[in-house]
């Protein structure tokens, strides 16, 4: 049996990608100019396409939209696709509402994300919990809190932008959460331990993105186990479930950890080192107000440049090809050559990754 979806646009060679031209912001929509809200404005096939996507809709900016905005660009979206909108409707206010709407609501459930748990809130969230973690990394109660600090947003982010249509459970979220933080704290603690009295003092600076590493690497997982016991629904360019596969959320969950180190290691690894030549000079050396405050704007700048790269080096939506269904999961190949029955199988399928 198979199931209708229609809220994830499936990328196919034909799909419209579309320009945000000011020469054409006040345009009003018709039949001919009408949007697909459902679709990225940009090509996602390519990693311009998708970083231009990520850098539009992670824009810190979009967290100071109220409850009041985002509820009305929804209702802009739900009525654009029944074409039903308010007449007169332009496409500079269908834009601004996809915007919103994408950087806030899941794209699996429709509800409305917490914001801290949002992308479009992982600079500032980001650059201030990462410069905290990089400025108070001397003592162990410091590193005690900002690991433990560090790993309850990261678990709060890893359950906004999970894979939906797997629920994890509340025991399986505590499960997640404290193996995070104990990794994490296992790893930065050992760590300083370890290289205090063996290197130079640089090299003790790096503890935290060590330690956020590894943590990322079990935190993922573990918050979305759900999807490697069960799998996650894979669906066809008719956007059809069609079956489950335990290897795509494998393939998934992967490149998630991927991003998410790729996205925090440049403010975790650059600012370290110049701060460790700063620290030499004696006008900076004194004023040691400013060392906090110069890393977390630090990490931020990286950051709003490494947000939108970190989630557009894979596409969000996945495909795999049904040849490496067959090759690495026969369980779920089977469940499609039942579902498809007579009818010639497709070449891919595709699945939302989460970010």
């Amino acid at each position: 049996m198979t199931t209708k979806r229609t809220r994830w646009k499936c990328p196919r060679e034909s799909q419209l990608y579309y320009e945000i031209d000011d020469s054409k912001a006040f345009v009003i929509m018709t039949i001919e100019n009408r949007v697909d809200v459902d679709a990225p404005l940009w090509d996602q096939s390519t990693f311009y396409g998708r970083f231009r996507h990520f850098a539009w809709m992670t824009n810190p900016l979009n967290t100071l939209a109220s409850d009041a905005e985002l509820m009305s660009a929804k209702q802009l979206v739900d009525q654009f696709r029944k074409g039903q909108e308010p007449p007169e409707t332009t496409q500079k206010q269908l834009i601004n509402a996809m915007k919103l709407y994408q950087s806030s609501f899941h794209p699996d459930t429709g509800e409305l994300q917490n914001v801290c748990g949002r992308m479009c809130f992982q600079v500032p969230g980001g650059m201030t919990i990462t410069g905290a973690m990089l400025q108070f990394y001397k003592t162990v109660p410091q590193i005690v809190f900002w690991q433990w600090f560090n790993q309850s947003f990261n678990a709060l982010v890893n359950f906004t932008n999970r894979n939906a249509e797997s629920p994890v459970s509340k025991t399986q979220l505590a499960f997640a959460y404290a193996s995070a933080t104990f990794s994490a704290l296992g790893t930065a603690i050992g760590l300083k331990k370890g290289l205090e009295k063996l290197t130079p003092p640089v090299v003790q600076r790096f503890v935290p993105f060590v330690a956020v590493g590894a943590a990322n690497c079990v935190n993922i997982p573990l918050m979305r186990q759900t999807e490697l016991l069960q799998g996650v629904d894979l669906r066809d360019e008719d956007e059809l479930k069609v079956c489950s596969s335990k290897f795509a959320a494998q393939k998934g969950i992967t490149q998630v950890v991927i991003s998410r180190n790729i996205l925090m290691a440049p403010g975790m690894v650059l600012v370290p080192v110049i701060m460790q030549r700063l620290e030499k000079r004696p006008w900076f050396a004194r004023m040691t107000f400013l060392h906090a405050p110069f890393q977390v704007l630090g990490v931020g700048t990286c950051l709003l440049l490494m947000v939108p790269i970190g989630c557009a080096v894979y596409p969000q939506n996945c495909a795999i090809s049904v040849a490496e269904l067959e090759q690495n999961d026969s369980d779920a190949f089977q469940e499609l050559k039942k579902n498809y029955g007579a009818r010639p199988l497709p070449q891919y399928l595709y699945f939302n990754k989460g970010l």
